[in-house]
């Protein structure tokens, strides 16, 4: 015992968001230190990392034929086992430089958010990863549980709590209570599919081949799924006519994209929907009372919060800062591990 509580007073407590589009990562006493893309730049010929985040990323749709572009993540879960590896160990690294000097030498302990349908196969594969790029204990933490206490929620309390997390590669719907996931439900839709909803529809609608940071800008700058009082907003885009193969520019409205994200964002409502018909009676009478939270970069999505709550007769909330909820839920996790419990049990 008083070994362990040495160790852990001379380590350095990480808690890491490993998100299909971005990783935030946590550094105790100092909170989010790193958020940048998932995405690690690689020579094909030599198989070595030319750069990783940030870096990586303007790389996207930009690279010769010998450097490839890689985004590891895939739905929330590992895809590429050994670039994760290499962006793992690149994040930890980095995130060491705000660590005391008298802790930096020592090895890790670090929790990690995965999707609450994460089976044993996946568990292992994200363990595996996190002690490889220099964890000494790797604890995981669902991320509807992450971005509850990340937001503040009282997961701990007898009362019912909703989080609806919509990352890059999927959302995850859960009721809390009693520190524990009451029910829940991973689909994995989220981002990511709304930026190739975008791409798909600029195709047949416009003839016009556009990349996904394009996609991503549509979405940030116009895009919303409920009506906007202020009227409809156009963008101009720029990209490849599939006719001439020459550069073209077309103008778009936020109509067009709100038709456009239909699909994906019903996939998202009904999510919340299900779960929410599956609540226990005790507790509907909570969430009719506090609503429902939205967290992780997909609350951001203009209007969402306003369809949610028509559809579902609830007020309905975008949690402050929601990209970061899930990051600084694994840090207070880390904090009050003992009260909280031991993480996740994978599906069998």
């Amino acid at each position: 015992m008083l070994h362990q509580k040495l160790a852990r007073f001379f380590s350095s407590d990480i808690g890491i968001d490993l998100g299909t589009a971005n990783c935030l990562v946590y550094v105790k006493d100092r909170g989010v230190v790193l958020s940048e893309p998932s995405v690690v730049a690689i020579n094909k010929v030599t198989g070595g990392v030319l750069a990783v985040g940030v870096d990586a990323k303007m790389m996207l749709g930009r690279t010769p034929g010998s450097i490839a572009a890689i985004r590891p993540m895939k739905d929330g879960v590992i895809a590429d086992i050994n670039i994760t590896r290499h962006m793992l160990r690149y994040f930890i690294e980095k995130a060491k430089k705000y660590v005391s000097p008298r802790r930096r030498l020592a090895k890790p302990r670090i929790v990690i958010a995965v999707p609450t349908g994460i089976t044993e196969v996946e568990t292992s594969a994200v363990q595996d990863t996190a002690t490889h790029a220099g964890a000494s204990e790797v604890i995981l933490l669902e991320e509807p549980m992450a971005a509850a206490i990340g937001i503040g929620l009282p997961v701990e309390d007898p009362v019912g709590s909703m989080i609806v997390d919509i990352g890059g590669g999927t959302t995850e719907v859960a009721i809390i209570s009693l520190a524990g996931i009451v029910d829940s439900r991973s689909v994995r839709v989220g981002g990511d599919e709304m930026d190739l909803a975008i791409i798909s529809n600029v195709k047949r609608v416009y003839n016009l081949m556009i990349g996904e940071r394009t996609a991503e800008d549509i979405k940030i700058t116009i895009g919303n799924v409920y009506p906007d009082e202020n009227g409809e907003t156009e963008m101009e885009i720029k990209g490849r006519d599939l006719v001439s193969g020459l550069p073209k520019v077309v103008k778009i409205t936020s109509r067009e994209v709100r038709s456009w994200l239909l699909e994906p964002v019903t996939s998202i409502v009904e999510a919340v929907r299900t779960t929410l018909e599956r609540c226990p009676p005790e507790l509907c009478g909570d969430l009719s009372d506090h609503g429902i939270f939205l967290a992780g970069g997909g609350a951001l999505l203009k209007g969402l919060d306003k369809l949610i709550a028509e559809e579902m007769n609830l007020n309905c909330f975008v949690a402050e800062d929601p990209l970061l909820a899930v990051a600084r839920g694994t840090g207070v996790y880390l904090q009050n591990i003992d009260s909280f419990g031991a993480g996740v049990s994978p599906e069998q």
